[in-house]
């Protein structure tokens, strides 16, 4: 059984699809980001930089007591190496995908985030026109990157379906939003019809779809503890003695 501490983002969807495919024996334990379930200090326990999403794994290969893997590529590697699919067992395969969730996660996810931050922000917050055509334009970069590879390939990584594939998909589907023209990419394009059609890609993107908040309900004081609580976060302190 894994635990999968989770809030239905892309960075949680990329786990899920993953559990789906496996048809894994998983639950999910919800974690409100937007109200702050992941400062809790029972959660900086399995997740040490207060993100989402982290997996609990009640039965580890060596039989001893739960493990903790916090970081979506690290959950992602962990989970395939357990079970012994969607991870090249050869090499140069493996290695591959290795470079390809490196990528996902220092390239893709941060940018595409910080497109998404900046375009939804408010004419109050200040002129962010320089901010959005940055990460406009770095996330068209990365969508030419996957445009090539996928020219070359049919998968992220090669010739396989793998965790590659499934980490790249969730960032991709609100392409619009991020200010981008799929029909650019072709390449990319007849991957990303692929994946949404895959049966397990669909179960993976739905789980956690009755989790929401409804922040219209909240008064303007509500809303602004929230802000401060959740942005522009500087460093916790660490205790003085263990």
């Amino acid at each position: 059984m894994y635990d999968v501490h989770y809030w239905p983002t892309p960075n949680g969807k990329k786990v899920t699809i993953l559990l789906e495919e496996l048809a894994a024996d998983y639950r999910i334990v919800p974690c409100n980001i937007g109200k702050g379930d992941q400062f809790t200090d029972a959660f900086l326990r399995i997740s040490p930089n207060n993100r989402m999403p982290a997996l609990v794994d009640q039965a580890p290969a060596d039989g001893g007591e739960p493990i903790s893997v916090f970081e979506s590529g690290a959950i992602m590697w962990y989970v395939a190496e357990k079970e012994g699919r969607f991870l090249p067992s050869d090499v140069r395969g493996r290695a591959k995908v290795h470079e390809w969730v490196m990528w996902q996660m220092a390239n893709q996810g941060p940018k595409t985030g910080e497109c998404g931050h900046f375009r939804r922000l408010k004419d109050s917050q200040g002129d962010q026109r320089y901010a959005v055509n940055r990460f406009t334009d770095e996330v068209n970069r990365c969508y030419g990157v996957l445009n090539t590879q996928l020219y070359h390939h049919p998968y992220v990584a090669g010739d396989d379906y793998t965790i590659a594939d499934m980490i790249c998909y969730p960032w991709t589907v609100g392409w619009e939003g991020q200010g981008q023209n799929i029909d650019d990419f072709k390449h990319f394009k007849r991957w990303f019809e692929e994946m949404g059609e895959r049966a397990a890609v669909q179960r993976g993107m739905a789980a956690g779809s009755d989790l929401g908040n409804d922040f219209s309900k909240l008064s303007d004081q509500e809303k602004e503890a929230l802000r401060k609580l959740l942005y522009n976060q500087r460093a916790r302190p660490a205790p003085d003695e263990r």
